[in-house]
């Protein structure tokens, strides 16, 4: 049971990244849309789709890493940094998703330079998440 608790657990989690690395792009694509309303409504759905989405993978992902953490696996400190850069990582998805409504209301964005680098932050988050995941240092 624990091998597929942790497989379901993982796939959600791919699934919700997949938003989290996503959602930035689509306000890039909204910083540039100008004021084209027609793409600025589409993008404007497609990210609170994509947002409601995340909420829902996010939340089967914690449910799957809660059961892993309480029923099988309570080991080490790595788990509470791990634990610690996920909650930054939720943190940049809910003010991405809060920048993607305001975006949509027609309020404005930083540069698209700005935003790019704002992308690469779940990818900086990501790595020592995986990090501690795959070798739980300590």
């Amino acid at each position: 049971m624990y091998l597929w608790t942790k497989l379901l657990h993982v796939l959600f989690v791919i699934a919700w990244m997949a938003c989290v690395f996503y959602l930035p792009r689509i306000l890039v694509n909204l910083a540039e849309a100008g004021a084209e309303p027609a793409v600025r409504e589409r993008l404007g759905l497609m990210g609170r789709r994509l947002y409601r989405f995340g909420h829902v993978m996010f939340g089967i992902a914690l449910l799957l890493g809660l059961t892993l953490w309480m029923h099988f696996d309570r080991s080490g400190g790595w788990l509470h940094a791990k634990l610690l850069l996920v909650l930054m990582l939720l943190m940049h998805f809910v003010f991405t998703g809060r920048w993607i409504r305001r975006a949509a209301g027609g309020a404005p964005l930083p540069s698209p330079t700005a935003l790019r680098w704002f992308n690469e932050i779940p990818l900086l988050l990501a790595i020592p998440v995986l990090w501690l995941v795959y070798f739980k240092p300590f």
